[in-house]
């Protein structure tokens, strides 16, 4: 093996392989702080489809898709400052992460569960925004 290949590979025989999380048995506050990212990431995946699929349904309506916009701008300013505000009492602490993470995430997920609302309104009503598929 030529020598600088061999420098280049070293690295690589020492880092250790990711390893799964297990965060139903997470004791420690990093591997907590990680698992409450992930749930975290989790849910603002399903809600940026749920976005994708409501803007979709609003491309004939670019007055409706402006008012969409504007209010989830508006709701994750919303969601940033209630959630620092949350976790203020642990501010600069190893928990911050934790609490900022679960308070997202719950708020996450309710906007998740009005944007499923928004996708299966019943027909003819008025109050709906979001016409049907």
């Amino acid at each position: 093996m030529h020598p600088r290949l061999l420098l280049a590979v070293t690295p690589f025989l020492f880092t250790p392989l990711a390893h799964a999380i297990d965060c139903d048995n997470a004791t420690d506050q990093a591997t907590m702080n990680q698992c409450a990212a992930q749930q975290n990431k989790a849910a603002d995946k399903e809600l940026n489809a749920l976005y994708q699929q409501i803007t979709g349904r609003l491309k004939s309506n670019p007055e409706a898709k402006k008012l969409l916009v504007s209010a989830q701008r508006a709701w994750v300013g919303f969601r940033d400052s209630e959630c620092k505000f949350s976790a203020s009492g642990v501010a600069g602490g190893s928990a911050y992460p934790l609490v900022y993470s679960q308070c997202t995430t719950d708020l996450t997920k309710q906007r998740v569960e009005a944007f499923k609302t928004y996708l299966n309104c019943q027909e003819g009503d008025l109050s709906c925004p979001v016409p049907g598929a």
